[in-house]
């Protein structure tokens, strides 16, 4: 028996057994590292795992033009028997038929309870907090191969009010992930934003100019932003979020491959008369739209809540933003409303729970989700190998203790997390995107 192995071995080339080895899914390639130190070797290699990436993303893209699902739908659960935020991680495909099929689902671990997933792409999950001494620590998070990787961004010298909007994206021309990260003071008349960018290829953190003077002179110079509405959505190879300085709004795009910054006008007036509770940018049947929601007015509407939906015909065009539709709902709060699916129902967690209303006709569609915490919408889903070469390894033993768990990561914020120092994920299924070796601790560089 070993002797015809071994024949067949010498028999077959390693590229062929590469490209065999790369069409596999992560769970069957994560199981094959323990055949043997070769496979292994192939396995976590950078190249390799670019090649599976790359291989995965094109059949995901062939799949979607098949159009025999409406996507997937991605969300978290609650846990109500601790103080915790989140507890699992779930990815369902929304069938043609209005029923759901679960893909895959994933323990969440413990140390993440005070961040937030802010992004995610290719199987990577980006996870940043709110809270002020934590705001630099961010997290890059692949729970196919229950692998982590954490970054410390710049400790800007703020005084107060410091606010940070953060975007992740793949770079498709250049193989790599990004992170952008804008700091301002969310106050009138204080210091100028700044701004950095991280590459995973790289595993570093770079300072990024937050002018645009060169393309826009009789408007205020971006330097004086003081607020951004995180985090960023990506749309048409570029990251989008809504910016303010003094009596002006606008969309700031971030281009992700030549990372330049770029201004896109909103509608004009479209705010006038308009008594805003909150508002999101979103992708709307493939073209980039704003939701305005707003109180209601007259005692026909009793406290419900009006949508308003800008849509913009030609991208980047201020004179292509046209109002689709004004939408009467049920009262919305700010942070529940997850954008859009293929066909443009919009998501939304209302008293119902977790909804998908047509604009159109105005009907809603409740989904058979309970404590449903963040939700996002994905066109495709996808697992990947990403960090397999760089990250550090997630185990089980925090979710024997997950107070414990957390109370560590808060002594180690600043160090390499390993897999003795922190607990880890479990899942079933497959993954929900080239990586880059590094001790998994990233810190900024000017």
């Amino acid at each position: 028996m070993s002797q015809t192995t071994t024949t067949m071995r010498e028999l077959v080339p390693d590229d062929v057994v590469e490209d065999i080895l790369a069409r596999l899914p992560v769970k069957s390639l994560t199981r094959f590292r323990c055949v043997s130190k070769s496979c292994n070797s192939i396995i976590t290699d950078p190249i390799f795992i670019t090649k599976h990436l790359k291989l995965n993303l094109d059949q995901s893209e062939s799949s979607m033009s098949t159009n025999t699902h409406n996507g997937y739908l991605l969300y978290t659960t609650e846990d109500k028997d601790s103080s915790s935020s989140y507890k699992e991680l779930c990815t369902i495909v929304c069938n043609n038929d209005r029923t759901l099929t679960q893909v895959s689902r994933f323990e969440i671990p413990s140390f993440f309870d005070k961040y937030m997933i802010v992004g995610f792409c290719n199987g990577l999950f980006c996870l940043a907090s709110r809270e002020k001494e934590l705001c630099h620590i961010i997290y890059l998070w692949n729970p196919s191969i229950r692998m982590f990787k954490k970054l410390v961004a710049t400790r800007f010298n703020r005084k107060h009010n410091e606010r940070a909007a953060i975007g992740f994206a793949y770079d498709s021309l250049n193989n790599d992930f990004k992170i952008l990260r804008i700091v301002c003071n969310a106050m009138f008349n204080e210091s100028e934003a700044e701004a950095e960018i991280y590459t995973l290829s790289s595993d570093s953190w770079r300072k990024v100019v937050v002018s645009m003077e060169s393309l826009r002179g009789y408007e205020p110079n971006i330097g004086t932003i003081c607020d951004v509405w995180g985090p960023f959505k990506f749309y048409n190879g570029a990251l989008h979020a809504l910016a303010f300085t003094v009596g002006y709004s606008f969309i700031l795009s971030f281009d992700i491959s030549d990372e330049s910054f770029h201004e896109i006008m909103m509608p004009r007036n479209h705010l006038d008369e308009v008594s805003i509770n909150f508002t999101e940018l979103a992708v709307y049947k493939g073209l980039p739209a704003d939701f305005v929601f707003a109180p209601g007015h007259g005692n026909e509407l009793g406290g419900r809540i009006l949508c308003y939906i800008w849509v913009m015909e030609e991208y980047g065009v201020a004179k292509s933003w046209t109002r689709k539709f004004v939408i009467p709902m049920e009262w919305v709060w700010i942070g529940h409303f997850f954008g859009c699916t293929n066909n443009g129902e919009l998501l939304i967690k209302n008293a119902s729970g977790l909804v998908s209303i047509d604009p159109e006709s105005q009907n809603q569609n409740i989904f058979a989700i309970e404590d449903a915490n963040w939700v996002a919408f994905s066109a495709n889903s996808m697992e990947s190998l990403v960090l397999l070469d760089g990250g550090s390894f997630i185990t089980q033993n925090v979710y024997t203790n997950r107070e414990g768990g957390r109370e560590e990561e808060e002594k180690k914020n600043s160090n390499v997390c390993s897999m003795d120092d922190l607990g880890g994920a479990s899942g079933s299924g497959g993954g929900l995107g080239s990586g880059s070796s590094g001790d998994g601790n990233s810190r900024a560089t000017s």
